[in-house]
């Protein structure tokens, strides 16, 4: 069963989401913005990391856009038997596209338990 929520609502469990970051990794993102959309345009996403990841980025990273990390609201919402459940799963695609701004791939998440 979908749960319903307004935009505002959910932007609040994104910046929820991001208040559980710990501030020595928050202290460390640099060019990236977070953003919400409805849903991915051709998949059926939670989350998407688009940038140069910081393990990635060399002498020579300069004048760069910001990355962004994309939260998926419609797909998200949908999936979700509760609103604590839809606030968990906020949380948790936010660490895992952050993770992906700190350059941890798929596997190893994965093998942390952030899959």
């Amino acid at each position: 069963m979908a749960v319903s929520m307004t935009r505002a609502e959910f932007d609040v469990l994104v910046s929820e989401a991001l208040d559980l970051i710990p501030d020595r990794f928050t202290a460390t993102m640099d060019n990236v913005v977070v953003l919400v959309e409805d849903h991915h345009p051709t998949e059926n996403l939670y989350g998407l990391y688009h940038g140069v990841a910081l393990t990635e980025r060399t002498s020579s990273y300069s004048g760069y856009l910001p990355d962004t990390i994309t939260i998926y609201r419609t797909p998200i919402l949908a999936h979700a038997a509760d609103p604590e459940a839809a606030r968990e799963q906020v949380a948790t695609t936010v660490i895992h596209e952050i993770a992906h701004h700190f350059g941890i791939d798929d596997d190893r998440l994965d093998e942390l338990g952030w899959g």
